[in-house]
């Protein structure tokens, strides 16, 4: 079945970027809605956006005007830019996806594949 890998997580200085990489294998990527979600510790999984096979967006709240999704079909590859990153943005970061059609974007139980995290770090 489907497979994620994350990647491009570390140790940032407060105000840096980063771009975080979810590269996808075993199914046909384009068909997929993917999504990026973090969980910092002893805090509940937030949804951060969202992103359909159409192609059309969803930003929680926390997520507008920093960060952005986007993905390669062609590279079966989902893309999370993350700027002017803060302390408290520190967590493990987690893309998803799922074969669903119409459903709740930022609820965690209708994703079906997950990777395994990266860390993102980020000192003051």
């Amino acid at each position: 079945q489907v497979q994620l890998v994350e990647s491009g997580g570390g140790l940032v200085q407060e105000g840096s970027s980063l771009r975080l990489s979810c590269a996808a294998s075993g199914r046909t990527f384009s068909g997929f809605a993917m999504a990026w979600f973090r969980q910092a510790p002893g805090k509940e999984r937030e949804f951060l956006l969202a992103i359909g096979s159409s192609g059309i967006k969803t930003y929680a709240d926390s997520a507008k005007g920093r960060f952005t999704i986007s993905r390669d079909n062609a590279q079966n590859t989902m893309y999370l830019q993350m700027n002017n990153l803060k302390p408290e943005d520190t967590a493990v970061y987690y893309c998803a996806a799922t074969p669903r059609i119409s459903f709740s974007y930022s609820l965690p139980r209708f994703y079906d594949y997950w990777g395994q995290g990266t860390q993102v770090t980020v000192s003051s």
